[in-house]
């Protein structure tokens, strides 16, 4: 039993979570950037079939071997899914990529898609994937740790380069700074639309998620330097992607850790 558990810790220490091999390309510039390749290895686009082809619909972030955490309204029950892992460029056949069939799918039991609340689900992969250069896993948050305001953290996603534009070909990447509950459920902001399961990030009126981001994570460095996934793309403003005071919406994953694991336990 003792040699199981050491090799288990070298084996994940190899590729521990949240740690790329690229490590991102880390700049304050305003507006959304091709990331260096590779270096969001947790990065998922989930894609759903038509006729014989595949297409874009969410982001995703990688979370164990075997599963990925997306928005709950991603999801619907007459499409067929697979999970298209280490992919930089989706216009571009890559050799490090792996395409895997979307099995076991779980939908929070409280998703409501008229308020928008509990927007997150699980994917479990038909096979399981060996970490490696290109695909690895994100950290999850402590359970229930909130950020504060102005935390640096990154958006990525291959999401529309601006409001109505075209989807990205090339992952991007986006300083978001978080925005507090407090001023985000301002009257002038989101107010009661927001709740205290959600982070907010951005409102700046020049840098946002957009239609194509949702599902993907809210990046956020950990005191070790280990990146975590502490929001799920969950939804914006309806007038633009960048509107004034109106910050990208996440689900705040710190608040459903336990349902996570408890999910992910059971199947």
């Amino acid at each position: 039993m003792m040699k199981f558990v050491v090799l288990a810790v070298l084996f994940v220490g190899a590729y521990g979570c949240g740690l790329p091999t690229y490590p991102p390309i880390i700049t304050r510039v305003v507006g959304g950037v091709d990331v260096r390749p590779h270096s969001w290895p947790w990065q998922i686009s989930l894609q759903y079939s038509s006729g014989s082809s595949w297409y874009h619909t969410c982001g995703g972030s990688l979370i164990s071997d075997q599963w990925v955490l997306t928005a709950a309204h991603c999801i619907s029950s007459s499409r067929t899914y697979r999970v298209y892992l280490g992919k930089h460029n989706l216009k571009e056949e890559e050799n490090v990529s792996a395409a895997i069939a979307a099995g076991k799918i779980i939908v929070h039991e409280d998703w409501n898609s008229f308020t928008i609340r509990n927007d997150i689900a699980l994917i479990k992969l038909e096979s399981p994937v060996t970490p490696n250069d290109t695909i690895t896993p994100t950290c999850l948050p402590a359970d229930g740790h909130v950020l504060p305001h102005n935390a640096p953290c990154y958006v990525t996603g291959w999401g529309r380069l601006y409001t109505n534009g075209p989807l990205a070909d090339i992952l991007q990447q986006a300083l978001l700074p978080v925005v507090d509950y407090a001023t985000c459920s301002k009257s002038d902001w989101w107010g009661s639309q927001v709740t205290q399961n959600m982070v907010c990030a951005g409102g700046d009126g020049v840098v946002a998620g957009c239609n194509g981001d949702s599902g993907g994570p809210l990046n956020c460095a950990g005191s070790d330097g280990a990146w975590e996934v502490h929001g799920i793309v969950s939804f914006g403003s309806g007038l633009s992607c960048n509107y004034n005071k109106k910050p990208t919406v996440f689900t705040r994953v710190s608040a459903y850790t336990d349902w996570i694991s408890k999910n992910m336990a059971s199947y």
